[in-house]
């Protein structure tokens, strides 16, 4: 199954001021990330940035809105970023999703996506833990649930599709 542009979505889960830097090897991951956002804006992949409990964790990280060029977010205190986003994802088929922790809100997200029927797709080196078990755990948990498992780079190009276009031009930049 290949997964579609004009079909997808992407939930950036979390990334806020009190989490990044407690992830392990936050500086890496959101390098990774930052790519990955600005190769989904490159290709008009519409995105939603999550906050759990924003009065507690803070605000997304900087990096996240700069990259996204998204300037507003759905708060939550559910765990799950489904419920929050689910009316803006509902006309789309894949959800791509990053974000942290990998064991808790985007695992209950990944878990509450394929039981709604969406075909969650897991970017596993855009998603961070505090701890590599729980990592690792989660990784393998969201592919029993039925989670498509790629990485940044795969994903662009799986949506890219061909190459010599504006949009292949500007993914090629940010991954060279």
């Amino acid at each position: 199954m290949k997964i579609v542009r004009e079909d997808t979505a992407a939930l950036v889960i979390d990334f806020q001021e009190k989490l990044v830097p407690a992830v392990a090897e936050s500086k890496e991951l959101m390098q990774r990330v930052q790519i990955l956002l600005r190769g989904l804006k490159a290709l008009d992949v519409p995105m939603i940035v999550t906050q759990q409990y924003t009065k507690g964790l803070g605000m997304s990280v900087p990096e996240i809105w700069e990259a996204s060029g998204k300037a507003d977010y759905l708060d939550k205190i559910t765990f799950s970023g489904f419920g929050a986003a689910e009316p803006l994802i509902r006309e789309k088929r894949y959800i791509i999703v990053c974000g942290m922790e990998a064991h808790c809100c985007v695992l209950q997200t990944v878990i509450d996506l394929a039981e709604a029927g969406y075909v969650p797709v897991v970017v596993t080196d855009c998603i961070g833990s505090r701890r590599k078990s729980d990592f690792d755990m989660a990784v393998k948990r969201a592919e029993q649930e039925g989670a498509v498992l790629t990485t940044y780079e795969a994903v662009l190009f799986e949506l890219l599709k061909e190459a010599g276009t504006p949009a292949w031009k500007e993914i090629l930049k940010l991954i060279k």
